[in-house]
């Protein structure tokens, strides 16, 4: 469990706050690249961090991502007209550039100054992978570009997807990485309802608790969950965490990695980033691309004219169905992404962790938690964090049925940190 004083530290991400400078050291998924899909487009407004943003691409294709509100009278940006290389407010015609500098003001006398003087709070902007992310955090202490091994594939071979969650990103980002839960929450009952859930006769499901082992890196830790089974062998799931919010988590017997990014939107709500690859010569299938079986796909699970809020939310009570508890999935509700969500929104916007009791499948969680803690002391003290280097661009996430008497151990290393990059780079 945590002290309150610890879980308020951890939670609370807004401008000034210990982990919101923290967080402002690495690099953010802000958009998706088709939000901003070509030059002058309509201006996306959006919140990273408690702080309300607005992204627009410009005539000669640069991102900017300014502070929503004009720094004239307040108005705004997302109103604004996407022209002639800058967004221009509509409320007194100020004009701003992808890096903030007011370049015109309608208003004004033609002879005036005054628009040197004056400049948008703005970020730094880059673009890969089909998404938009950004850097909120001290100019000279900007990181490496977050690289993942997934943004440098071709587009064929990759998909990403966001959904917004409605509560803290840190019971998000440990219901993500917790490995215990999988086979129990997500488990479909039967060989017809494999479509909603785990397969009820997989690895994952069939084999026994798993212990967990950690070991912390210079990018955060890698974990194992190891699985004795019924028949004989042990499964073994290997798992990376990147500071601050990234996981990458194996899927199935392809060369196909899935993870997530745990964004947080402000104290109460995170948006959730779903991506995956293949790192061999076969693009994805139409069934991988975008991950039907958790629930992620636009427009069916997720509605994004409605800033990609999940279509099962608590409002709805997640569309759960009783009787497809009782004869076809353990949890009843579709999707299982939209599983991951239900149970940690229902324990409320900020969870007590003063009142949890963890055991020995919570060592990931535990972990993550004391390298949070860590990262505010080293930030507080002048230091980085870690994760901010380069050093988790070639990482993978395996998992393997192995024999009792194998060096798991070995075997998987070798396969997780791979010494060529993927064949299908772009």
């Amino acid at each position: 469990m945590l002290t309150p004083e610890i879980n308020e530290l951890l939670t609370r991400v807004g401008p000034g706050t210990p982990m919101g400078d923290v967080l402002r050291r690495y690099w953010m998924p802000a958009l998706l690249s088709f939000e901003l899909p070509e030059p002058d487009c309509a201006p996306v407004r959006f919140k990273v961090l408690g702080e309300n943003l607005v992204g627009f691409r410009d005539t000669s294709d640069r991102i900017g991502i300014l502070a929503e509100m004009c720094p004239h009278r307040g108005a705004s940006l997302w109103l604004g007209r996407n022209e002639e290389d800058g967004l221009r407010c509509v409320y007194h015609g100020w004009k701003f550039d992808v890096n903030g500098q007011c370049v015109d003001m309608t208003n004004e006398p033609p002879r005036s100054d005054f628009a040197e003087k004056v400049k948008a709070r703005s970020y730094p902007a880059e673009e890969f992978g089909g998404m938009i992310w950004t850097y909120m955090g001290p100019p000279e202490k900007r990181p490496a570009s977050p690289k993942f091994e997934w943004t440098q594939v071709s587009e064929p071979h990759r998909y990403v997807t966001k959904v917004w969650e409605e509560c803290n990103w840190l019971q998000a980002l440990e219901g993500g990485i917790d490995t215990s839960h999988a086979p129990i929450l997500h488990r479909a009952l039967h060989k017809g309802s494999a479509g909603q859930g785990i397969p009820f006769d997989g690895a994952f499901a069939r084999g026994k608790a798993p212990t967990l082992e950690v070991e912390v890196t210079d990018y955060g830790y890698r974990y194992f969950g190891i699985r004795e089974m019924p028949e004989g062998g042990q499964y073994v799931r290997g798992y990376h965490f990147v500071m601050p919010f990234t996981q990458l988590r194996p899927n199935g017997p392809k060369t196909i990695v899935d993870g997530h990014y745990w964004v947080p939107i402000d104290d109460e709500n995170v948006m959730v980033y779903n991506f995956g690859y293949s790192y061999g010569e076969e693009p994805l299938t139409a069934a991988e691309s975008y991950d039907r079986n958790a629930g992620n796909n636009f427009g069916t699970d997720i509605d994004v004219q409605n800033d990609f809020r999940s279509v099962r939310n608590a409002r709805n009570k997640w569309m759960i169905d009783r009787e497809v508890q009782k004869r076809d999935t353990f949890s009843g509700i579709t999707g299982i992404n939209a599983q991951d969500r239900a149970v940690q929104e229902s324990m409320g916007k900020i969870v007590d962790r003063s009142q949890e009791h963890l055991g020995a499948a919570d060592k990931a969680i535990i972990a993550t938690r004391r390298l949070l803690e860590q990262a505010v002391r080293d930030v507080q003290e002048g230091g980085q964090p870690i994760g901010v280097a380069a050093s988790y661009y070639n990482l993978r996430a395996m998992d393997r049925i192995l024999p009792n008497d194998a060096d798991w151990h070995a075997q998987m290393l070798d396969i997780m940190y791979p010494t060529t990059p993927a064949a299908t780079v772009s």
